[in-house]
């Protein structure tokens, strides 16, 4: 087990530029499945879940390169619809493949995930948004097996607003027949990064960003190109990091957008923060200044609640 030795009590000052977003260039990756054709994508994070995503891509049979920040997908030969149980034991994300592979096979074998343990995250909500498109699940030794003659439109109601479960839903509905509505779908940015490159190959989505995200079915897509929204969690991480030190700090290649439920809250802490174009700048007091403790809801809720 690795260790990390940490010597406090300086500040955390400079000028850094943000990657690419892990959990938007994931969905994407498990997207161009769907699409016969090449998918590039530009800033790309190069870290291990990207580089675990391509291998499941190339065990599907897709031809992956990576160069730097870009990656080239080539799925046209892609023949196979089981995803290596060694990959989804180990990212939990993985499940994402659920609705992409199916979509573009009509058949799909996977293994429940693992990955990083941050509490009980089931799929009942995936599984039970694929059954409403038409497919036939069966769970065997801890695989999930899903198979479809034809996967048809339909309108799905999340108990919750599931990112995980949102996305799966969307991709698996991309190809299908009519219409899907999701209501209650999650807000994230990164389900309207992932409804963008959609669109950018072809697809028929609208409504990400709000409650409710509408697909309607095409027969086929087509080459694309496109680049991955910045890393928000990142961004905050970054932020928060220099605003505890009492440091001062610019980020470059940031959405400010994305971040207010995180400027917000810093600004009340008593940090100087501006934001212009794609960059943010922030400049921390001697000391912060208290808040009311916080509350996180589903995005882009982030609420002041007192003890009690």
């Amino acid at each position: 087990m690795g260790e990390y030795h940490i010597a406090g009590g300086r500040r955390l000052s400079g000028h850094l530029s943000v990657y690419g977003g892990k959990n938007a260039i994931l969905p994407m990756l498990a997207a161009v499945v769907l699409n016969k054709d090449i998918s590039v994508l530009h800033n790309c994070p190069r870290i291990s879940d990207t580089f675990m995503v391509i291998n499941i891509l190339k065990a599907l049979g897709a031809d992956v390169k990576m160069e730097g920040e870009q990656i080239t997908v080539d799925s046209s030969k892609a023949d196979n619809y089981s995803v290596p149980e060694e990959y989804v034991r180990e990212m939990r994300s993985s499940i994402i493949f659920l609705g992409s592979v199916l979509g573009r096979f009509g058949q799909v074998k996977i293994s429940y995930p693992g990955g990083c343990e941050l509490g009980a995250r089931p799929i009942d909500l995936h599984l039970k948004g694929i059954r409403q498109l038409g497919a036939d699940i069966t769970e065997e030794g801890g695989f999930i097996i899903a198979k479809a003659k034809k996967l048809t439109g339909a309108r799905i109601d999340l108990d919750f607003p599931s990112v995980g479960a949102t996305e799966n839903i969307m991709l698996a509905a991309v190809l299908a027949e009519g219409q899907t509505i999701i209501s209650n779908a999650a807000r994230e940015p990164e389900i309207v990064d992932l409804q963008n490159f959609l669109c950018a190959m072809g697809a028929k989505v609208s409504g990400a960003g709000t409650d409710t995200v509408v697909i309607d079915g095409v027969r086929r897509l087509h080459d694309v190109e496109y680049t991955v929204m910045p890393d928000r969690i990142v961004a905050g991480t970054y932020l928060c990091a220099a605003a505890i030190t009492g440091g001062e700090l610019l980020l470059t290649n940031v959405m400010p957008d994305h971040m207010y439920p995180i400027t917000s809250k810093l600004t009340e802490t008593g940090c100087a923060i501006k934001a212009e174009g794609s960059q943010i700048y922030l400049k921390a007091p001697e000391r912060l200044k208290r808040v009311e403790r916080l509350r996180t809801l589903a995005h882009p809720g982030l609420l002041n609640c007192n003890k009690g």
